[in-house]
């Protein structure tokens, strides 16, 4: 059987090094003084700005002014609770039998760990969500091929790396950007355990996409962490034991409670809306669900708790029907409570059933993956939501316009980027004759990014890893990875204040 204490350390990236790093280990350390760690874990989450910044970057309609449709922080918290009811779950099942995967006194660790994995999942993301990606990736993607570093001709080990980098800062991905925050933007230094909670994708983003029949493709098919993070990663991998392309076993609890959480929430945001009501969102649900189930004839009955899916729905409807004042909200409590409980039940259960491979950090798929009824309702409510929530003419507008607000700032300040590398460093130090347009952008950067860039610049060749690599390349690699990092980290509504800023009509 596996022993999951072994995979617990209290180790962190700034401390005194010990060659005997086997007292960070919760054998050696004991579980107090890992809850006592967790527990500074969590007041450095709790109060970290890229927290804070999830109030203003909206889940689903950006720059909503209805505080009741969700924003990022609300939809954290959602999942954080959600989380918690996962791991509270896993050890009501297991009983007095925790001892046997290790977990024995774990259970507020496990809690602590997971709750915090779920309130930080999302901050990596920038404005304007997976369109704020997208835009991102294609603008760079553009530009990249007009900047002199990349186009000169190189020796070949040192173009393959230029390639690859080329390749990651043309492919923006909120998890790479959540662990580029965590070690080095913010410098939470977070426990390597907490850290490892949220490192959901396993390939560095200057890696080639795999195919889906490679080993561990589902955990590779998106980048994970960036090339500019990479020793930090693996001085993460190697102090927990994580082999290269595996994750960590917790990893799959917060990935579940996300699933669980946003489905059913982008749905009820909708409603509020005014996009869909009930009595229709209950039919295309009931009709979703038995399309996805039909192959499987009964294989689902007696379902869940003793009803089958159209009952929970209907019971849901009927609530609403009978509701005289707040009826959306009855609603979705009533479906909620139908649906949370059989869908937390089954991911605690696949997790204890496939306690080996996740342990090593191997299973290859989602926990909800599966052909199980559990499953099929996640698909219900995501294609509900696609077809019905995402399509509409108001979400594509405003998708639209974060598009257009994210390429304008990325085109507002690409004279930063067009500089030789000489003018730039000029104006990190301070220096601006002759650059009139440049300084002005210059000084609209946020110091601390600005510091990044420096630190990351002046890492030691050899780390590289790639002989003959120009020092105009990394350097200029550094300068998109501040652009990225600035916008990234603005909210949706400061973003829209300094496109509207930088593109106003003088005289």
């Amino acid at each position: 059987m596996p022993d999951f204490s072994s995979r617990f350390s209290i180790q962190r990236p700034y401390q005194p090094h010990d060659e005997h790093s086997d007292r960070y280990r919760v054998a050696s350390c004991g579980v107090t003084t890992l809850e006592r760690q967790l527990e500074s874990d969590r007041g450095r989450i709790i109060n970290s700005a890229a927290v804070r910044r999830l109030q203003q970057k909206t889940q689903v309609f950006p720059l909503e002014h209805n505080a009741a449709v969700r924003s990022r922080l609300t939809h954290s918290l959602e999942v954080q609770q959600t989380g918690r009811y996962i791991v509270r779950t896993i050890f009501d099942q297991l009983g007095s039998g925790a001892g046997i995967l290790g977990l024995n006194g774990l259970e507020r660790a496990m809690e602590s760990l997971v709750e915090m994995a779920c309130l930080m999942h999302d901050i990596g993301n920038p404005p304007f969500g997976h369109f704020g990606e997208a835009a991102i990736s294609r603008w760079f993607a553009q530009v990249l091929p007009l900047l002199p570093p990349f186009v000169h001709d190189l020796d070949r080990p040192a173009e393959q790396l230029r390639e690859a980098l080329l390749r990651e800062l043309a492919s923006f991905e909120g998890n790479a950007q959540a662990i580029r925050l965590i070690s080095q933007l913010q410098k939470l230094n977070l426990t390597y355990t907490q850290t490892a909670c949220v490192f959901k994708y396993t390939r560095c983003a200057t890696e080639e996409k795999p195919s889906r029949e490679a080993p561990l493709a589902y955990l590779r098919k998106k980048p994970g962490y960036y090339f500019s993070e990479r020793e930090f990663v693996a001085r993460m991998q190697h102090a927990l034991e994580m082999a290269p392309g595996h994750r960590f076993p917790l990893t799959y609890l917060m990935e579940a409670a996300d699933d669980i959480a946003y489905c059913l929430a982008d749905l009820e945001d909708g409603v509020d809306k005014g996009i869909l009501d009930c009595k229709r969102l209950a039919e295309l649900l009931k009709s979703q669900y038995n399309a996805l189930r039909e192959p499987y004839g009964d294989a689902d009955e007696p379902g869940f708790n003793g009803k089958c899916f159209d009952d929970l729905v209907n019971a849901a409807l009927g609530r609403w029907q009978q509701e005289e004042i707040n009826k959306e909200h009855e609603f979705f409590v009533n479906l909620r409570v139908g649906l949370i409980h059989p869908l937390v039940e089954h991911a605690a259960t696949v997790f204890l059933d496939h306690a080996e491979a996740i342990n090593n950090g191997s299973l290859n798929r989602a926990l909800l993956e599966d052909n199980s009824p559990c499953h099929a309702i996640i698909e219900t409510l995501k294609r509900v939501a696609i077809e019905q929530v995402f399509s509409v003419a108001e979400v594509e507008t405003l998708e639209l316009q974060g598009f257009r607000i994210i390429t304008g700032l990325l085109e507002h300040y690409r004279p930063l980027l067009m500089l030789p590398m000489q003018d730039f460093q000029r104006l990190c130090e301070g220096g601006s004759r002759g650059l009139l347009i440049e300084s002005r952008l210059f000084h609209r950067l946020p110091k601390k990014h600005v510091k990044a860039y420096l630190s990351l610049l002046a890492e030691p060749p050899e780390l590289l890893n790639a002989p003959g690599l120009p020092l105009e390349v990394w350097e200029r690699y550094c300068r998109c990875r501040l652009l990225q990092d600035m916008i990234s980290g603005m909210t949706d509504q400061f973003a829209l204040d300094e496109f509207q800023t930088l593109s106003a009509n003088v005289g």
